[in-house]
């Protein structure tokens, strides 16, 4: 190898600049730039030997489509969020705090794979192979086509995988793994970005899908290059509270799927167990009559879920009363205040607002504006709304009630759940299809109109 030179990388993008900056102009960040050395002369890296096949360009209607059989793991949940199944050749990046269960899912997943006669290799870079056998056995994992490695070095896992050729890889994880040929330590923006375009190049060519799990920051983003999230074919983030005892994985990226999907389970003794109804697991400890809850339905990918919204709204003697909001958005909220104090002339200068999705899930779409309006007018009256009605729809800025996608789902959602009322938007009434449970549907059109039913 040439002489070395000094170069440095933004940890967020990748921007890469020859002195330091204290602010990446690619991405705004600050104090994001770090020293890196890198060969000054251009080294051919050894991109493994394998077969590279000659293309030219062609018709689209010439090219003939084959469906590809996906390889499930039985695991509901699991193959949900990956759009039905792992396809052969892809790369699924998994990202989450630490100790979170991403091992203990994807070990869980190999164990299922390999009980069908497959092999599957385990990479670990942070466990050695004891380590890697005690969680095994706290698991459960004890089969004999599935194989663990641990190591660090990129090549050595290639010639691993190579000899091997398993079904199923897992690498565990991406910022220990590291080429002998860069002389920055594993974990820096260009080792993290070598290894994972020769790893997504050794799956494009063997047709062998490649799990990689990645750390996330205290923001929660994957650590490392945002180019790495550009770079797979899907990416996973496994979420949820320490405190409690459910997990979510969620899809925000998937090129063979649909996004925003999630997947719900359960941390017990002996693993991850699935929950095949997160409506009733996220309404199991809903109290009654109470004021400031209130049941909504919200669309999380293709699945329908129904969530216990919360808020209290108290009276404070200080003059900059408090906003705080959990597990939806702050600013939307502040607007949904606005609207209120505006349109339904309820003040709330000197009173505290905490608004709380119970559960801990985290919902981004406005269909739950109607919810978050009425649980906080309920607190705000002490006044319970009916504990078998079910609210949706968007709200406003004038507060007219706005129609949402998919009412129907919404409607048998709350239904199987036993739910006997359901407060919708005016035009979604107008246009559902005949094919409905037997539950009340009351339109509104207003806020006012929907405030009446407190």
């Amino acid at each position: 190898m040439g002489k070395t030179k000094t170069i440095y990388f933004c940890q967020c993008c990748g921007y890469q600049s020859s002195k330091w900056l204290g602010k990446c102009p690619e991405c705004g960040e600050w104090n994001t730039l770090s020293e890196e050395m890198i060969p000054s002369t251009n080294t051919s890296y050894s991109w493994f030997d394998l077969p590279r096949e000659k293309s030219s360009p062609c018709s689209l209607s010439e090219i003939k489509l084959e469906e590809e059989k996906r390889i499930t793991t039985t695991i509901g949940e699991f193959d949900r969020v990956l759009g039905g199944g792992i396809v052969p050749g892809s790369v699924i990046l998994i990202g989450g705090d630490p100790g979170i269960g991403k091992s203990t899912l994807l070990l869980q997943g190999l164990n299922k794979l390999a009980g069908f006669g497959k092999k599957v290799l385990y990479v670990s870079g942070e466990e050695s192979l004891t380590q890697t056998k005690m969680r095994a056995e706290r698991l459960g994992v004890l089969n004999a086509n599935l194989f663990v490695q641990s190591e660090n070095s990129l090549e050595n896992i290639i010639k691993g995988i190579t000899d091997l050729t398993p079904a199923t890889v897992v690498i565990d994880s991406i910022q220990t793994v590291f080429i002998s040929e860069l002389p920055s330590a594993p974990g820096t923006v260009s080792q993290v970005r070598e290894c994972s375009a020769r790893l997504i190049f050794l799956a494009k060519k063997t047709g062998i899908p490649i799990f990689l799990v990645g750390h996330v920051t205290k923001e929660g983003a994957i650590a490392g290059p945002r180019v790495l999230e550009h770079m797979v074919d899907t990416v996973l983030y496994f979420e949820g509270d320490r405190g409690h005892q459910y997990r979510i994985l969620r899809s925000v990226k998937n090129r063979f799927g649909s996004t925003n999907e999630i997947g719900v389970f359960e941390m017990k003794e002996n693993g991850l167990a699935e929950i095949s109804s997160p409506s009733e697991f996220f309404l199991s400890e809903r109290p009654l009559n109470i004021a400031g809850s209130v049941v909504v339905a919200c669309i999380e990918g293709s699945r329908p879920l129904l969530v216990e919204l919360q808020a209290l709204v108290s009276y404070t003697n200080f003059s900059i009363p408090r906003r705080t909001s959990l597990g939806v958005d702050y600013n939307r909220v502040s607007l949904l205040v606005a609207v209120l104090e505006k349109r339904a002339n309820l003040s709330f200068l000197n009173h505290d607002i905490f608004v709380n999705v119970a559960g801990g899930i985290k919902i981004e779409e406005p269909a739950i504006d109607l919810g978050i309006i009425m649980a906080l007018t309920s607190s705000f009256r002490n006044r319970a709304l009916d504990p078998t009605m079910v609210v949706f729809g968007e709200v406003g800025l004038t507060g007219e009630i706005r129609a949402i996608s998919q009412p129907e789902i919404r409607i048998k959602e709350a239904a199987k759940m036993g739910f006997s009322r359901c407060l919708i938007p005016k035009n979604n009434l107008n246009h559902l299809s005949g094919d409905l449970p037997p539950i009340e549907c009351i339109r509104v059109n207003t806020i006012e109109e929907a405030l009446s039913f407190l």
